[in-house]
């Protein structure tokens, strides 16, 4: 089992930057598939972006693809999304996920697919 707790969230003009963190518990984090959702008020959970377990494969939602980046340090045990270029419509709660032993390509993007769930970090872009 794993802990996620996220962090880096806060209140940022249009056109700036953030970056979110999500520390993870436990010793096998590196056999874990990461990914981000957001979630804005009235809106389904979208994703965001993944990362598979060794760091190697990444993928990006076709609205954030550009300017935010996903990355991962196993040896911190912590998961990255690099959001620059923030626009009003990236305002949401930012949710780190995790699943274990997830090995092949196409990496998850279905909420279903995560076992492990942060608890959320708000992101508000003001214009």
């Amino acid at each position: 089992q794993v802990q996620l707790v996220e962090s880096g969230g806060g209140l940022v003009q249009a056109g700036g930057s953030l970056r979110l963190a999500c520390a993870a518990s436990g010793r096998t984090f590196n056999s874990y598939a990461m990914g981000w959702f957001r979630q804005a008020p009235g809106k389904e959970r979208e994703f965001v972006a993944a990362i598979s377990w060794s760091g190697i494969s990444t993928n990006h939602a076709d609205s954030v693809k550009g300017r935010f980046t996903i990355s991962r340090d196993n040896a911190k045990n912590t998961v990255y999304l690099q959001m620059n270029s923030l626009k009003r419509e990236d305002t949401a709660v930012y949710y780190c996920a995790a699943v274990r032993g997830w090995s092949r390509i196409p990496l998850p993007k279905e909420g279903y697919e995560y076992d492990y769930w942060g608890q959320g970090t708000q992101v508000t872009v003001s214009s």
